[in-house]
């Protein structure tokens, strides 16, 4: 079988036509193998510098994300430069305000300051973001837009600290008409510098003010206005503060002027705050009062009774003292005296001068009972007298009369009678010994040391309810 084969072949090689058909057909096959590979070497190197994704694989659009980019189509951000301010070049673009104060958070007397968080709206039209509309319906965006167009660049002057609610996104609205009118809104929170006059604290009445204005266009690039007058500030009813009343707001426009860059408009929020009283009346003025009171009690107590009246008298200074600091603590340390250092300080005053009342009604008393004792020791033996006086007389002052308190059973009245027969027997004695000493030269060693306290019940208490009429009707 193998033989047949062979002989086959020799056959068919012999014959002419026949070895070149097979050459050809070789060669065809041989072209045909290498124009392939070529060809797909050739995709390969195209294919180096990028994946060629196959259909199968390719991602569906975005259908979230379509919208925003109509809508910036439509608005035709792309083909302008917002950088600039509309109608550059042209007259100032007139800016409208409008804010609502949502609450009124603190006043602080020692910072000088006060926090305010409201929502504050800017109107002006923009031609670049017209755009058609069948049924004039205005468009709403949120802060993602803003940063893409043009908005006025509003700061608050004298703010300390101010901030854009971002819970749980940006407190920022961008609404566009379809004739380019824009309204771009805002939640701020701001804290902001109130120069308080204290003078007249806590009877104080303060008015504070809160700035607004552009920060790089001048008046002749933007000018900024109150909407709607008065009424384009509005005002949360439940705003309520612990120490003050808001009595009224207002708004007002001004200009301001720089040496350095020029005129800008600045639009003002005023309002006015009255401070309750009733918490200084329990805190400060009543315990006052009633320390100035206390002071009194010591001009009944008998001016022997030493350690009765001077704790009193100590105690009373101590506590105003203890009242003027707690006060002076919580409050900025300013130059000037305040309506409450008056009427403290005047309180001070009264109790401390209640304290030297008794140290000089002791001190008089004291020299007086020194002379009396002079003048038994120049008078004639009395110890046959039988009126009950002289026995009083003989035992009433005495060394340990002075510094102790044991013997309180001799009244004033009692003490008048011992200084009268002192005096009568100094004049009867004048009378018997036929002496040539004048009576006024006895009697003008006593010395009424109660009238001291007498008039210091009267006196006192009179002039402390005279400064307080006088008070009360200058600060109220």
């Amino acid at each position: 079988m193998w033989t047949a084969a062979l002989m086959l072949m020799l056959m068919l090689m012999m014959l002419p036509g026949a070895s070149c058909t097979v050459a050809r057909s070789r060669g065809r096959k041989l072209q045909t193998y290498t124009q392939i590979r070529s060809k797909r070497e050739t995709i390969q190197q195209e294919g180096k510098g990028h994946k060629v994704g196959r259909p199968i694989l390719k991602r569906s659009p975005d259908l979230t994300k379509s919208s925003s980019t109509k809508s910036e189509q439509l608005l035709r951000i792309d083909d302008h430069d917002f950088t600039m301010r509309p109608g550059f070049g042209g007259p100032a673009i007139p800016v409208g305000v409008d804010v609502q104060v949502e609450s009124l958070d603190t006043i602080s007397e020692v910072d000088m300051d006060f926090t305010m968080t409201l929502y504050l709206r800017h109107y002006w039209k923009d031609e670049r973001l017209s755009f058609p509309s069948n049924n004039n319906q205005s468009m709403t965006f949120d802060g993602r837009l803003v940063k893409k167009i043009w908005v006025p660049d509003m700061f608050f002057v004298h703010s300390k600290r101010s901030f854009t609610h971002d819970t749980t996104t940006d407190n920022v609205m961008l609404r566009v008409y379809p004739d380019g009118k824009v309204l771009y809104s805002l939640r701020v929170t701001v804290t902001a510098m109130c120069n308080m006059d204290l003078s007249r604290f806590p009877l104080d009445t303060q008015t504070c003010s809160l700035e607004i204005e552009s920060y790089a266009y001048t008046d002749d690039d933007l000018m900024l206005y109150w909407k709607k007058g008065n009424d384009s500030l509005k005002t949360d009813e439940r705003i309520s503060l612990s120490q003050f009343r808001i009595q009224k707001f207002h708004t007002t426009t001004k200009l301001a002027f720089y040496s350095s860059t020029g005129w800008y408009n600045r639009l003002y929020i005023t309002f006015t705050l009255r401070r309750h009283i009733f918490f200084f009346l329990l805190q400060t003025y009543f315990p006052a009062t009633l320390m100035v009171m206390l002071s009194w009690v010591s001009f009944w107590i008998d001016r022997r009774a030493v350690p009765a009246r001077v704790p009193l008298g100590i105690t009373t200074v101590l506590t105003m003292s203890t009242i003027i600091t707690g006060v002076n603590a919580s409050m900025p340390r300013v130059s000037y005296i305040k309506a409450v250092d008056i009427y403290l300080w005047v309180s001070f005053v009264f109790v401390f001068l209640s304290v030297i009342e008794y140290a000089a009604v002791n001190y008089l008393s004291t020299v007086q009972e020194r002379k009396e004792r002079k003048l038994r020791e120049r008078l004639p033996c009395t110890c046959g007298l039988t009126h009950p006086d002289d026995m009083m007389m003989s035992n009433s002052y005495s060394d340990m009369d002075v510094n102790t308190t044991g013997n309180y059973g001799l009244g004033e009245e009692s003490g008048d009678k011992r200084e009268r027969i002192l005096v009568q027997l100094a004049l009867g004695e004048q009378r018997g010994g036929g002496r040539s000493r004048s009576p006024r030269a006895y009697s003008s060693i006593w010395i009424d040391t109660h009238t001291i306290d007498k008039y210091s019940r009267v006196i006192f208490p009179g002039s402390y309810a005279l400064f307080n009429v006088i008070y009360w009707s200058i600060y109220l």
